[in-house]
This record gives C-alpha cells, sequence and structure tokens, in this order.
C-alpha cells in the first residue's frame, strides 16, 4: 500500500481548483489524502453576486471547503487557523510545528503545495509554499521539535504548476514545456471535480469563467500538471503518476 499523499494549501477552493482530480485520483486508488488549509478566506470577495454578507464569509467558505474535501475523497483535513491575506506574516515557529507535526503524524510520501512563486505570486500562496518547503525539512531533522514523535523524510516535494490549468494548451503541447513534470490523467473524476468547485459558493463566477465556458472544457477538466520540487529523477517527462519511482509505491 502507497504511503499518504499529503496537500498544504492556502485557502478554501484551492484544493479543488488545483488538485480536485488528483485527489480523486489517489484517494479512488486506496492512498490516504490528507490535506491541510492555512487560512479561512475571509479576506476574499463574496462572489458575483454575493453569496453572503462580508462577515458571513469565513463560515460559507468553510462549509464549502468541507463539503468539497469531502467530495473529492480526501481522508482527512487540517485548518491551521491564520488570516487570510495576512499567512506571510504568521509567527514562522508556530506554523513550522503546524506542519511538522502533520508531517509526521501522517507520514506522507509526496508533499504538494504551490510553487514558490504562488503560482500567480498571491501573498498567501508564496507563504505556505515557503512554509510548507520548510516544514518538510524541519519534519526530517530529530532535533526539531522530538516531543512530535520520530523524524519523517517525504520523498518528493511537488509543486502545483506555476500557471492556472485554463492557460494551458492541448496535453501534447503541455506536457513538453519545462515547469510540467506530472500530467495527471483525471478524467473519471470529472463529475466529482466539478461537485467540489461548485460547493465554493463564492467563486461559481471563476469556475464558470474558467471551467465551465472554456472552448476545451473536458480535456480542461480532465488533467491535472504538477512540477518536481525535488525528489527521485523522473525516467520520462511528464511522468503519469505522483508516485513514480518512490520506494514503497
Amino acid at each position: 500500500m502507497r504511503a499518504p499523499l499529503f496537500l498544504s494549501f492556502a485557502h478554501p477552493d484551492d484544493e479543488s481548483f488545483l488538485a480536485g482530480g488528483t485527489i480523486c485520483r489517489y484517494a479512488g486508488d486506496g492512498v490516504r489524502v490528507v490535506l491541510s488549509s492555512a487560512t479561512r478566506g475571509e479576506a476574499g470577495k463574496a462572489g458575483d453576486p454575493p453569496a453572503c454578507a462580508p462577515e458571513e464569509l469565513p463560515a460559507l467558505r468553510g462549509s464549502g471547503r468541507r463539503f468539497a474535501v469531502a467530495t473529492l475523497g480526501a481522508a482527512h483535513l487540517h485548518l491551521l487557523g491564520y488570516r487570510c491575506r495576512a499567512l506571510a506574516g504568521a509567527d514562522p515557529d508556530r506554523i513550522r510545528k503546524q506542519l511538522v507535526e502533520i508531517i509526521r503524524t501522517e507520514r506522507p510520501a509526496v508533499v504538494l503545495t504551490f510553487d514558490p512563486n504562488g503560482a500567480n505570486l498571491h501573498p498567501d500562496h508564496v507563504a505556505i509554499s515557503r512554509f510548507t518547503s520548510d516544514a518538510v525539512a524541519a519534519a526530517a531533522d530529530p532535533r526539531w521539535f522530538p516531543e512530535l514523535g520520530r523524524p519523517h523524510a517525504a520523498q518528493r516535494l511537488v509543486w502545483v504548476s506555476g500557471r492556472h490549468p485554463w492557460e494551458w494548451g492541448r496535453e501534447d503541447e503541455a506536457g513538453s514545456r519545462p515547469g510540467v513534470d506530472f500530467v495527471i490523467d483525471t478524467s473519471r473524476w470529472v463529475d466529482r471535480k466539478l461537485a467540489a468547485l461548485g460547493a465554493h459558493r463564492t467563486q461559481l463566477a471563476s469556475v464558470t469563467r474558467h471551467f465551465l465556458r472554456h472552448p476545451d472544457r473536458e480535456l480542461l477538466l480532465g488533467r491535472e500538471f504538477f512540477r518536481q520540487g525535488w525528489g527521485p529523477p523522473l525516467a520520462e517527462l511528464p511522468a503519469r503518476d505522483l508516485f513514480e519511482g518512490l520506494s514503497g509505491r
């Protein structure tokens, strides 16, 4: 049985937009898929038209996130509890400890997060990428937080591709470009990904614009792109499995 897959994101909806089909695929293959979400999303927009009053936004985004995570089949969601658009100012020791505890408890083979540029330079995306990479290194070092249990070294760090999924061309073109090391076939899970996206009511205008009205809608929803941050070399590019070449896969 494969070791777990851990996805570390910043906001409610990141998991559905960027990796919803991948979560479905691996959960369906029997992999324990766990997520962490760093913020409550309270600084986001309420939608167009607004789905709620501003003070109701954290609760609405939280309920959408819970439904989406359950729909995608993830085994557990860890909430870190930071303010949206303020993650870069989080206490690095506190968030490091939170993430190290998750990594040592779950013991994932693969950790997936944003690339160092946060995909679109959003400060929360950049911050969670930095904090996650830091925690992956600390989790493997017994000198950090010995009270949190045995060290654990993940075998691969994977980044969300540096471009939004709707910006890519067709697969044969996208897969030949630098920065695309994995193309994950998620075509069997399009309906579940759409259901998860639909749970994020404040994002429905974005879902419609970027996915539902896209001329290559089925192709767009049927694959997800990732980049290898570090890990064993891949036999061919792009690889089709995030666990390719890992021991105990």
